[in-house]
């Protein structure tokens, strides 16, 4: 059925791309947006009326649920409320918001932070702020959709280089002009491929051209360094990122995003970021729960020793199974499978034998690179994680991948 008196060319995109998702219905591969009615210890959860071990998650560190976050989000509720009285810039500032912004200052060694509502309004905001026509702004291939997105709402001149490629990225930089803004902008781990930044190199070709250098922590927080402070820890590195952003949904279990860095920074950021000035404030909470996480993360060291543990077992027992896992380094494990059904038939293999795993093909990925994007989290015990391996290996045999 169309739409009366609406040109055709949309409804066409419309209709295009719900034959897509009904066709995949119909085959029973269609394994986006299924509610998940029960979290069972951080590790495993019911969908459909079945329990399933878990091995889509962001909860890199297991802290959903966390009793000590939970009452945290529990006394934020008893003291103000569900939500804000409006914007932070006009009276949705709480006091809980300071501390949370203190709270990441101190864990990410930095002068100061602010607050966003998401991670992605974070990348989008920020890169838009700070660069207009006339800028330049040079982004990884592979970098965040909503990276992407502020670049190109900035109006910068958008340069992109080659996954990882330090020598490009260089290239990149002779071709600015002197006396041009650069910002140079990088996940610090990629979320569909799992592998780190070659940091160490990008900070020196900032410091040699006089560029800035925005990095992207939503997947390495918890996750790179002996602390879990992201990757100026892990590299030895500190101080070597001008504008630190991160998110509050993955390894911190809430939502939102900042950014740390320098107080001259923020302050600029408080007065002129649009998705500051005119988006309400983070739910208190929210905001209580991610403050928590973050002592959490400092109080109970063990988890990111067995996060570590727990990424080699599943990176190495999948690649002796005979699968292609690319160059993942961290708990984001891509199982390759080549084209885009492939993916869907491993994911309902697994899923039919309860392991909650979840299909990334194109154009989220490059063609004949689709795959499960599976992740493991400290919330998983060994047994666990060799279990999910045997399923996986068994679905594999029977799609015909290995």
């Amino acid at each position: 059925m169309q739409f009366p008196n609406i040109d055709d060319t949309i409804y066409q995109r419309i209709e295009a791309l719900n034959k897509r998702v009904n066709s995949a219905r119909q085959a029973d591969l269609y394994y986006y947006n299924q509610p998940i009615s029960e979290l069972l210890g951080g590790s495993r959860v019911i969908v459909k009326g079945r329990e399933m071990g878990m091995y889509a998650s962001y909860s890199y560190l297991g802290l959903v649920g966390h009793p000590r976050i939970n009452a945290a989000a529990k006394d934020a509720i008893e003291r103000y409320g569900t939500g804000t009285h409006g914007v932070r810039f006009l009276a949705g500032s709480l006091t809980i918001h300071k501390t949370l912004e203190e709270t990441i200052a101190n864990f990410k060694n930095a002068e100061a932070a602010v607050t966003y509502t998401s991670g992605y309004v974070t990348n989008l905001t920020v890169v838009s702020t700070l660069l207009g026509r006339g800028d330049y702004v040079i982004s990884d291939k592979l970098n965040h959709a909503s990276i992407v997105d502020g670049c190109l709402m900035s109006g910068a001149k958008f340069l992109r280089f080659p996954h990882n490629d330090m020598d490009a990225l260089e290239r990149r930089l002779q071709q600015v002009p002197a006396g041009v803004a650069k910002l140079v902008v990088a996940d610090a781990v990629f979320s569909m491929d799992g592998d780190v930044i070659d940091f160490p190199k990008m900070v020196d070709l900032c410091k040699q051209y006089k560029a800035w250098l925005m990095i992207d922590e939503a997947h390495s927080v918890g996750v790179l360094g002996k602390t879990g402070r992201g990757i100026e820890e892990h590299f030895n590195l500190p101080g070597t990122i001008d504008i630190k952003m991160g998110t509050l949904s993955k390894t911190i279990p809430s939502v939102g995003g900042y950014i740390a860095g320098k107080m001259e920074l923020v302050e600029y950021l408080r007065h002129a970021s649009r998705a500051y000035i005119f988006s309400a404030a983070l739910p208190p909470a929210q905001a209580a729960a991610a403050n928590a996480a973050f002592e959490v993360i400092l109080d109970e060291p063990w988890r990111v020793d067995k996060l570590r543990a727990n990424s080699k077992q599943f990176i190495q027992g999948l690649k002796m199974r005979g699968f292609n896992t690319l160059y993942t380094q961290t708990a984001i494990v891509p199982v390759l499978c080549g084209e885009d059904e492939k993916a869907y038939l491993m994911t309902r293999e697994a899923q039919h034998r309860d392991i909650f795993v979840l299909p990334v093909i194109s154009p989220a990925v490059p063609p004949d690179l689709a795959r499960l994007r599976a992740t493991v989290t400290a919330a998983h015990e060994p047994d666990d994680i060799e279990k999910a391996m045997n399923v996986i290996e068994e679905a594999g045999k029977i799609v015909g991948i290995i």
